[in-house]
């Protein structure tokens, strides 16, 4: 069943790069004897933000995830680098820019991972077609230099040239405006990666049980369980982060028992669709629902996702999943706007996030109402916690919290070396429609790798998908599972569950080469992922 790559194991291939290995990193941790300047717990989007800041600063850092990087919220995006056009109309004026800077900084520091893209805003009558022209101009100058394009009313006729699909009778015209997408895991593992280079330690499936603190009661490292490995460890850390998102109040209460909550988990749930429901390259953005969110119809690797909602849950977990209301509300409000409405067997795959919003001061807030900036507490301990904010704003989020550490610390404060660093994998005006654009300048060393091993193989014609692809992702970008590389190494799982299935023995057999593991871990990892992703498919 090995044949695919018999020996492949024995070959030395130098990429002459740096790449990310848990053994290595593990190894790191073993051998080192001296204490942490920072101890990240939480492989989220705000943890990777901190790592990579700390570390650009040249702070050593040590950046701990119980589960694989980004599996909870970080996955789970809209696949939008945006400003926030809805907090522009709360007033929020402060957030709106911050975002729509670290927007234009993103967009320059990974443009193999981030594009503009054209949204159009369907108008019903002239105050629409006024309001949103105006505000999205605004919207434009927050931005400045970074601006991404020039907002502007466009007539009926060349929005339904735009956007064939769009009800003729549901508008007037429209309003164009642009912002950002990313592929939020892919650009996780290339910042943790440019971390690694400056020195940083990031391990993935290191669960931290408890806080090692000394005679004063302050936080001073962590104790944390290699779940592969089975082995437990324990760590010294100048400055200890809680960076766990929803889980966030779980380490507050490590710390002490009697922490006040600081998380108000929400849920946000997406509908991937076939590209013919979208057919151009134009986004939709519906400013109006009958939840007071917007809803975007956005074009992404050949699908289109549609969301959002917006549910308050009591508790969080590592794979919510969509509530039927959910589900029927995106598909209702864009059955309203469409001329081909989506039916639930039309959807390729559903997935939930949750937002770690900071908890509101009074019990009856909505959460669509509570800000989405960012907020640093600091427990008597020593333990710094942040909460809220978004994939857009992680550098900012990063450049703030070792700001507040190192005058916590009482240390030289060190200027961010952050808002022009390029991300791993940086490559300018890559080709979208090669299937491999999104590595970058990866790229040709992962091309290296089928000259060399004879792995160009397809393992999914639909999703272009590769023998080669499992390899690099074992070998460079520390994917230890199938469900690793199928739902985050690759976008499969939320592209086309059922088609990621029918992916996952071929995957795990190619792992299980890299891994030296058995036929039981292959049977094992196969009947995981369909378990898993059971809950993708309507």
């Amino acid at each position: 069943m090995f044949l695919y790559l018999q020996g492949s194991r024995n070959k030395n291939i130098d990429l002459n790069y740096w790449n990310m290995k848990r053994n290595e990193m593990i190894d790191k941790i073993s051998k080192n004897t001296k204490e942490y300047d920072f101890i990240v717990i939480g492989g989220g989007a705000t943890g990777i933000g901190i790592a990579l800041e700390a570390s650009a600063r040249g702070y050593s850092v040590l950046l701990l995830e119980k589960s694989d990087f980004t599996k909870s919220t970080s996955s789970k995006s809209t696949k939008l680098v945006h400003g926030g056009v809805r907090y522009l109309a709360q007033g929020d004026i402060g957030l709106v820019r911050e975002a729509v800077v670290e927007r234009g900084l993103l967009n320059q520091n990974a443009p193999h991972l981030v594009k503009n893209l054209a949204f159009i805003i369907p108008t019903h009558g002239l105050f629409d077609e006024i309001q949103y022209t105006i505000g999205l101009t605004f919207y434009d100058l927050l931005a400045g230099k970074l601006s991404l394009g020039r907002s502007k009313r466009i007539s009926k006729v060349k929005t339904l040239q735009r956007i064939s699909t769009i009800n003729p009778n549901k508008i007037s015209a429209g309003v164009i405006y642009h912002d950002g997408q990313f592929d939020d895991t892919r650009l996780a593992i290339n910042v943790l990666q440019s971390a690694a280079e400056l020195g940083a330690v990031v391990i993935n499936y290191c669960s931290v049980t408890g806080l090692l603190k000394d005679a004063n009661g302050k936080v001073s490292g962590v104790k944390f369980f290699d779940e592969e490995e089975k082995v437990e460890y324990e760590i010294k850390g100048k400055q200890v982060i809680n960076a766990t998102g929803v889980f966030a109040d779980d380490v507050l209460m490590m710390d002490s028992p009697n922490a006040e909550k600081t998380i108000a988990p929400s849920q946000g749930v997406h509908l991937v669709l076939d590209k013919s429901f979208l057919p151009g390259e134009d986004a939709i953005m519906i400013p109006k629902t009958d939840d007071g969110r917007v809803l975007f119809l956005v074009p992404w690797y050949g699908r289109v996702v549609v969301g959002t909602t917006d549910t308050p849950i009591k508790e969080a977990s590592l794979e919510p999943i969509a509530l039927e209301e959910e589900i029927e509300f995106i598909l209702n409000t864009a059955a309203r706007y469409l001329i081909k409405v989506p039916k639930r067997s039309d959807v390729l795959s559903v997935f939930a996030g949750l937002r770690p919003l900071a908890a509101p001061k009074e019990n009856d807030k909505k959460t669509k109402e509570i800000s989405r900036s960012h907020k640093i507490y600091e427990s008597k301990s020593g333990l710094l916690t942040m909460v809220g904010g978004k994939w857009t704003t992680f550098r900012k989020m990063g450049e703030d919290l070792v700001d507040k550490a190192e005058k916590r610390q009482g240390w030289l404060h060190v200027p961010t070396k952050t808002k022009h660093l390029k991300i791993h994998g940086y490559k300018e005006n890559v080709n979208q429609s090669d299937p491999l654009f999104f590595y970058g300048s990866d790229e040709d060393k992962l091309l290296n790798l089928v000259k060399q091993n004879g792995l160009g193989e397809s393992i999914s014609a639909s999703l272009h998908v590769i023998n080669a692809q499992v390899v690099w992702a074992v070998k460079y970008e520390m994917a230890r599972t199938v469900e690793d590389f199928l739902a985050r190494r690759t976008r499969c799982q939320l592209l086309d569950a059922r088609e990621s299935i029918k992916m996952a023995p071929q995957v795990a057999k190619i792992m299980a080469v890299e891994l030296g593991k058995d036929e039981k871990w292959i049977a094992k990892q196969v009947e995981d992922y369909v378990k898993v992703t059971s809950n993708y498919i309507l």
